[in-house]
Order: C-alpha cells, then sequence, then structure tokens
C-alpha cells in the first residue's frame, strides 16, 4: 500500500509539473491563448445551437422540455470537458507508439501515464467547460426542480463522478492503442461520440442501447440516471431509486477497469526498435 501511494504522488507530482510547464508555455502567448479558448467555445457552441434550433420547430424531445435537454447537455459537456482537460492528451498515445516517442517516457522517472496525460496541456479546452458552464446555468434558470438537499448536493457528485468516468474510458481507449496503434478514432466514438449521445433523453434510443451505455460502459451514470432523480423523471430500463446516487460506484469501478487495461498494455508494449 505505502509503495503504491509513493506511486501515486510521484505521478502527481510529475503531472503537475509537466503540465505547469505547459501552462506558462501557453501563457507566454496569451492573445493566441485567447483566440483558440474562444474558437474551442465557438465551436462546441454550434452543438447546442443545433438544439436550439430543433426546438423552434418542437415542443419537446421525447416529453423533455428544452430546459430538461438544456440540463442533460450542461451535465455531460462540464464532465466531459473537465476529463479532456485533464487526460485528453492520453488519446495521442497511438501516435507516439507508431514514432518511437514514447520510448523517450519511459526513460524519464515518472509514471509514463502521468507524462503522457500531462503532455501537452491544452488550456484552450477551457472554452468547452466555459460552454457547459453558460448552458447548465441557462437550464438551472428554467428547469422545474424542487431543490432538496439530497438533489443539490447531488449536482456536484454527479459532475466530478461524470469527469472520472469519461477520464477512465481516454485511458482505457489510450491502452487500447497499445495493441491497435490507429484506433483513436475507435476511441472518439466512446469518448466524443458518447458526451454527444449523452445530450439528448434516454427515451430518444432504443433500450438495447440505453442498456449498453448503463451496464456495458456505464455513460448513463455520467447524467441520466443522477438527472432524471432530480428531474423527477422515470428512470430509464426501471432502474431502482438508489441508481440515481451510484455515480461514484461506477467512476471507481471504470478507474479500477482502466488501470488495469493502460497496466496490461504497458506489459504487452515491446517498443519500435528504433
Amino acid at each position: 500500500m505505502g509503495r503504491r501511494r509513493r506511486a501515486l504522488a510521484d505521478g502527481l507530482r510529475a503531472y503537475r509539473l509537466i503540465a505547469g510547464m505547459w501552462i506558462r508555455s501557453t501563457m507566454a502567448y496569451r492573445a493566441s491563448f485567447v483566440m483558440t479558448a474562444f474558437g474551442n467555445f465557438a465551436a462546441t457552441t454550434l452543438d447546442f445551437v443545433a438544439i436550439l434550433l430543433m426546438f423552434s420547430r418542437v415542443d419537446g424531445l421525447a416529453g423533455w422540455p428544452l430546459p430538461d435537454v438544456a440540463f442533460l447537455y450542461g451535465l455531460s459537456a462540464l464532465a466531459f470537458g473537465l476529463a479532456d482537460l485533464a487526460v485528453g492528451s492520453v488519446e495521442g498515445l497511438g501516435r507516439r507508439v507508431r514514432d518511437g516517442t514514447l520510448d523517450l517516457l519511459f526513460l524519464r522517472p515518472a509514471p509514463v501515464l502521468a507524462q503522457l496525460a500531462a503532455d501537452r496541456f491544452a488550456l484552450r479546452r477551457l472554452g468547452r467547460i466555459t460552454q457547459g458552464l453558460l448552458v447548465l446555468g441557462f437550464a438551472l434558470v428554467g428547469v422545474d426542480v424542487d431543490w432538496t438537499p439530497p438533489k443539490v448536493l447531488l449536482m456536484p457528485v454527479m459532475v466530478l463522478s461524470g469527469a472520472v468516468i469519461f477520464g477512465a474510458v481516454f485511458v482505457a481507449g489510450s491502452a487500447f492503442q497499445f495493441v491497435a496503434q490507429d484506433a483513436s478514432e475507435v476511441q472518439n466514438a466512446f469518448t466524443y461520440g458518447g458526451v454527444t449521445l449523452l445530450q439528448y433523453p434516454p427515451a430518444v434510443f432504443a433500450k438495447e442501447l440505453v442498456r449498453g451505455v448503463t451496464f456495458v460502459l456505464p455513460l448513463a451514470f455520467v447524467n441520466w440516471l443522477p438527472a432524471t432523480y432530480v428531474l423527477g423523471r422515470p428512470y430509464p430500463l426501471a432502474l431502482p431509486a438508489w441508481a440515481a446516487f451510484a455515480s461514484p460506484l461506477a467512476a471507481a469501478g471504470c478507474c479500477a477497469l482502466a488501470g488495469l487495461a493502460w497496466r496490461a498494455g504497458l506489459r504487452s508494449y515491446r517498443s519500435t526498435g528504433s
């Protein structure tokens, strides 16, 4: 246990130092940072504009009005934005495997995952987080919710748990690239595709898909299940009431599985020989 704690502490320290280096580099060109962050904000805003255009023609999606859908959108965008900011750089592992630069990370006295996650730490991703916060604020003004203490406490819990779940998906997808080096698009199907899926009510999708993102890849715990409790809506798949509070458990399980996948990927890596 002490050895694992030291390894975790070393990883966090390496992550902080590398990320800090990239932040200082970014802030040396502040005008460039502002423009790229605004570009990221504008690009992600177009997703919500599409939803607004949809609601200009309909009153609801599967019985969900605009504020409720915006609530789902804001939660998923915020959770994904936090995960993308923290560990989104791991999706570049396949490129490093192909060009041989991954070998350099093994030569440094720091965990490979920490180095990879902090590499090219992109502050421009704050644009997505800002956009998610604004949409969530818009939703909170419009939703009809009786704010009891459990619902209030559940808000930060579901955002943080959702960020951890997406982060675990990033790491597991990156581990898959040890085997399939050109699989970044497969990973994107579960990360960027997952956040797009969660922006819409579960009733819009087939039950088989809802079961898949609940029991196989538990993205439903990012926002679908806790949000239905907050909004007072029926749970998808007629799940028990306590499922809304199981996001931290789902996040812990995802982290454990992602850790196993990452260690298996590291053990299978044989370098490029160059």
